[in-house]
């Protein structure tokens, strides 16, 4: 019996001992670092994915500060390092789409070489939407900046009037302020909505005229 006894508190010293040793408080540390750069990682997939559907869905340019406050993006910065990963693997991929910076915002569009199949599915559209008359009216007004109504009617050499009330409402065309002239009649000058709808950055991406059409109706250079 003393043999026996003797052995009995064997199993119960060994128990503390026991417990220092197991693996898992230091599998746990070891492991821990590693956690956040995995969340960072799926976190940074998830906004550019959102930025992405984002563009899709836009029917007009987005601000990288708008992208970034939805998408939860740090930033604009972060934004624009997304957009031109996006940009870097729609070019690898060949894709028939390219994200364009237009009136300060991003959008997503058509490659130009895709346009004569695109024009066919806008065309009547397009034609519906803008007049001739409407067309002519816009190009004097982007180019002469800021113009007065009579200004605009000497160059066309009719009346212009109802053209301008209707580019107004179409918000193509704002009154930007009043001549010096006597009376002091409006300014007219193009709009946000004007670059978007022609896809251009700036007034500085209009197509170049010669100084001749200057004098007339604007001639834009093919």
């Amino acid at each position: 019996m003393s043999t026996h006894d003797e052995h009995m508190p064997g199993p119960v010293d060994d128990d503390p001992e026991a417990a220092p040793v197991t693996a898992p408080p230091d599998a746990a540390e070891a492991s821990a670092p590693d956690a956040p750069e995995q969340d960072a990682s799926a976190d940074a997939g998830q906004v550019k994915r959102v930025i992405e559907a984002l563009l899709f869905s836009a029917d007009r340019p987005v601000s990288a500060s708008r992208l970034a406050e939805i998408s939860g993006a740090g930033d604009g910065r972060q934004v624009r390092r997304v957009v031109k990963e996006l940009q870097q693997e729609y070019d690898a991929g060949d894709r028939a789409f390219a994200i364009e910076e237009i009136a300060g915002g991003f959008q997503l569009l058509s490659r130009p070489e895709f346009a004569p199949w695109v024009l066919q599915l806008a065309n009547r559209r397009q034609q519906e939407t803008l007049s001739k008359a409407a067309l002519e009216t816009l190009a004097i007004v982007s180019y002469r900046q800021p113009i007065t109504r009579a200004e605009i009617e000497d160059i066309r050499g009719v009346q212009s009037g109802h053209i301008l009330r209707s580019l107004v409402d179409r918000r193509m065309l704002k009154v930007v302020g009043k001549s010096e002239e006597l009376g002091r009649p409006l300014l007219y000058g193009t709009t946000r909505h004007f670059l978007e709808a022609f896809g251009l950055r700036s007034l500085k991406d209009l197509p170049q005229i010669s100084h001749a059409g200057r004098r007339g109706s604007p001639k834009v250079s093919e």
